[in-house]
């Protein structure tokens, strides 16, 4: 007897299917690669790299880079996962707007902090203030957060971009740190491009946390 099975043609939707999930996966780890709470630490190996900081010795360097991860990424993180141990949040990728009040009081926190501790170091002006700006900038998304869902993301990484753009005002020192600002301008386009593509945010929302981000950063370090 013939065989009366037919193959169903595939559909349009399912021959998309790896492809679609393939960039799910990539912007979920480029999200978490480049999360807010570990833009400090970038900023912080680039102004050891790029900056007049580079002469500091490698101790000194060392020491800087793990305090600045400790006060933005292990205290924050470990604030997190009590909140959401405790209930207060139930996503520790801070996902819904109104779990987002705690997290963004201990960046705030942790900015201001690592603003100190350089101070205390004695960074340049603008070096402290490039903190203090990524403190004002979170601050200021709290505010908005209360009644819209604007992008953290998108703010942090747009600081980080000021940052080079300044540094580049005050150290025209070399190529490399016009290399690194195209590379974090890329960044910051596709990690916007993620956070919208994982429909986390809406395009003017990224587009809110660049221009927070980027203004934050870019006025208080020409103070």
């Amino acid at each position: 007897m013939e065989n009366t099975n037919i193959q169903q043609p595939e559909t349009p939707a399912a021959s998309l299917q790896p492809a679609q999930n393939a960039v799910d996966h990539l912007s979920t780890l480029l999200s978490w690669i480049l999360v807010p709470l570990m833009m400090p630490f970038y900023a912080t190996l680039l102004l050891f790299d790029l900056s007049p900081l580079k002469d500091a010795a490698t101790e000194v360097k060392t020491v800087v880079c793990l305090i600045i991860f400790a006060i933005n990424v292990v205290l924050p993180m470990a604030l997190v996962y009590l909140l959401k141990l405790f209930g207060f949040v139930h996503d520790v990728g801070l996902n819904k707007r109104r779990e987002r009040l705690m997290p963004y009081i201990i960046t705030v926190l942790a900015f201001a902090g690592s603003g100190w501790f350089m101070a205390e170091k004695g960074a340049p002006r603008w070096v402290v203030m490039f903190f203090i700006g990524g403190g004002v900038a979170a601050l200021i998304n709290m505010v908005i957060n209360f009644r819209w869902k604007i992008s953290a993301h998108a703010a942090a990484v747009a600081g980080v971009v000021a940052m080079l753009i300044r540094l580049r005002t005050e150290y025209a020192m070399s190529d490399g740190i016009m290399i690194w600002t195209i590379v974090w301008i890329m960044l910051a386009g596709l990690l916007g491009s993620a956070r919208i593509w994982l429909g986390r945010h809406t395009v003017w929302q990224v587009l809110a946390g660049y221009v927070v981000g980027f203004l934050a950063v870019y006025l208080l370090t020409m103070i």
